[in-house]
C-alpha cells in the first residue's frame, strides 16, 4: 500500500521487484546454475569472464598448453575443475591461486611431466586429484603432502621410472593405500625388465640396495664441511713442510761454509 504514495516511491518499488541480471556467460561456454561447461571449443586459455559463484568449471577437450600465474579469476565457490584431454604441459606455481574451495581436480590425459608442491599449496580442500594418462616419470611426495584433505588419487597410465628415485613415492603410496585409486594400473615403464610391473607389488626388500647406498642429509652436510677444511689443511701442511725444507737447506749451507779450511797466505 505504501508504494503508491508518490511516483518516486512507485519507481523505487519497481526497481526492487525487478530480478537481478544474471552474470555473463563466456561466449564459448554453456552456463546453468553455477555450472560452466566450456568443453570442446578449441580454447587456448581459461576464460576470464566467469561468475564468482561458479561451482563447476569444465574445460576438457581444448588446446590449453600452459596454466600461467593466476590463470583463473577469483572463484571462491569453485568445487570442481575439469581439464582432461587438453595439451597441458606446464602448471605455474601460482596458477591455482584463488581456488581454495576446490574439492576435485581432473588433469588427466595431458602432457604433464613435472609437478611442484608449490602448485598445489592453495588447494587446502582438495579431496580428489586425477593425474592419470600424463607423462609423469616420477612424482615428488611433497606434491601429495601439500594436500591435507586428499582422499582419492589417480596416477594410472604414466611412464613411471622404477629406479631408486621412486622409493619416496612408493613409501607414500604404501602408507596411503586407501587413497590410491586403480592401483593395479600403476605400472613401471622403465627399466625394460620391470616394464608393466605393478609399483604397489614392490616390498622393502626391493629397495634394499637403494637404502644401503643412499646417504642422508647429514652425510652431505659433513662432506660440505670436511671438504673445504681438508683442502685448507693440505695447503697449510704443504706450506709448512716447504718452509721447513727451505730453512733446513739454508742452515746446512751455512754450516758447510764455516767448516771449509781457510788458506794461510803467510805460509
Amino acid at each position: 500500500m505504501g508504494c503508491w504514495r508518490a511516483p518516486s516511491t512507485v519507481l523505487a518499488c519497481l526497481l526492487l521487484l525487478r530480478p537481478l541480471p544474471l552474470p555473463a556467460c563466456p561466449a564459448a561456454c554453456r552456463c546453468s546454475s553455477g555450472e560452466v561447461d566450456c568443453s570442446g571449443h578449441g580454447l587456448r586459455k581459461v576464460p576470464q569472464s566467469l561468475s564468482a559463484n561458479t561451482s563447476t568449471l569444465r574445460l576438457g577437450y581444448n588446446f590449453i598448453t600452459v596454466l600461467g600465474p593466476r590463470s583463473f579469476p577469483p572463484l571462491p565457490w569453485l568445487l570442481l575443475l575439469s581439464l582432461p584431454h587438453n595439451h597441458l604441459e606446464l602448471i605455474h606455481s601460482q596458477a591455482l591461486v584463488g581456488l581454495g574451495a576446490l574439492q576435485e581436480l581432473d588433469l588427466s590425459n595431458n602432457y604433464l611431466t613435472v609437478l611442484t608442491p608449490e602448485t598445489f599449496l592453495p588447494l587446502t580442500s582438495l579431496a580428489t586429484l586425477n593425474l592419470g594418462s600424463n607423462r609423469l616419470e616420477e612424482l615428488e611426495p611433497g606434491v601429495l603432502h601439500a594436500l591435507p584433505q586428499l582422499q582419492a588419487l589417480l596416477l594410472q597410465d604414466n611412464p613411471w621410472v622404477c629406479s631408486c628415485d621412486i622409493l619416496p613415492l612408493w613409501r607414500w603410496l604404501s602408507h596411503n593405500r586407501e587413497k590410491v585409486q586403480e592401483e593395479s594400473s600403476l605400472l613401471c615403464r622403465v627399466p625394460e625388465q620391470l616394464n608393466k610391473y605393478p609399483i604397489m607389488s614392490f616390498r622393502n626388500e626391493s629397495f634394499r640396495q637403494c637404502q644401503e647406498t643412499s646417504l642422508s642429509a647429514h652425510h652431505y652436510i659433513a662432506f660440505l664441511i670436511i671438504g673445504p677444511i681438508s683442502f685448507m689443511a693440505s695447503i697449510f701442511f704443504c706450506t709448512f713442510m716447504g718452509s721447513i725444507i727451505v730453512v733446513y737447506h739454508n742452515l746446512r749451507r751455512e754450516s758447510h761454509f764455516w767448516r771449509r779450511p781457510r788458506i794461510c797466505r803467510g805460509c
